[in-house]
């Protein structure tokens, strides 16, 4: 796709983003099909089973990029909650003060992808600032794959720093736990590479 192609980013809650279901989908099918995810229909189903339960949480916000009425990105999390189990997971343990959590204080970013042929516009930094906008989380977690060297490059240029490693689900490769500290409930600005 040409650089100048135009692309619009909507915003979703929970309930906007469950009716978008089928798009969330074809998205992540698409982008987590190829190496080094090579996620089977399967993996993609069990995803989507996560995800109907996710977009019933009051908080969940997902964000949906579109190119003529084609689905082209998507991403989506929500504030993690004070019994989240995701700092549990790591391999070694973090300080107390790095594992509390209130219900505000960490955004959790569950996914984010992009359909190949639109990487490297600025999709993927425009659905993570959208999902941000109106956030007053003090700061952003995701997991991410290490050998997925493209997103690992982009959010480190975003600013995200690993803090871990961690098996999230048994069976899992480890993945990086990456942190994004944001100032006044914002997401920080830097160039993006894709």
């Amino acid at each position: 796709m040409s650089q100048s192609a135009q692309f619009a980013v909507e915003r979703l809650d929970g309930q906007a983003a469950a009716h978008a279901e089928a798009a969330f989908r074809s998205v992540y099918a698409e982008a987590f099909a190829e190496p080094p995810y090579e996620e089977t229909e399967a993996d993609v189903s069990a995803a989507f089973r996560r995800f109907r339960s996710q977009t019933r949480k009051s908080t969940f916000v997902g964000a949906l990029a579109t190119h003529d009425g084609e689905p082209i990105g998507m991403a989506y999390g929500y504030p993690l909650s004070p019994k989240t189990g995701w700092w549990d997971q790591l391999t070694e343990p973090v300080p107390e003060d790095m594992r509390r959590e209130d219900g505000h204080r960490t955004f959790g970013l569950m996914e984010l992808a992009v359909r190949a042929h639109w990487r490297r516009q600025g999709i993927a930094r425009r659905l993570h600032d959208t999902l941000l906008a109106n956030s007053n989380a003090e700061r952003v977690l995701l997991n991410v794959r290490p050998n997925s060297e493209p997103a690992v490059a982009a959010y480190r240029s975003w600013g995200y720093r690993k803090v871990g490693d961690a098996q999230p689900w048994p069976g899992a490769p480890l993945h990086d736990v990456m942190l994004l500290p944001l100032s006044a409930g914002q997401p920080e600005r830097s160039p993006c590479p894709g």
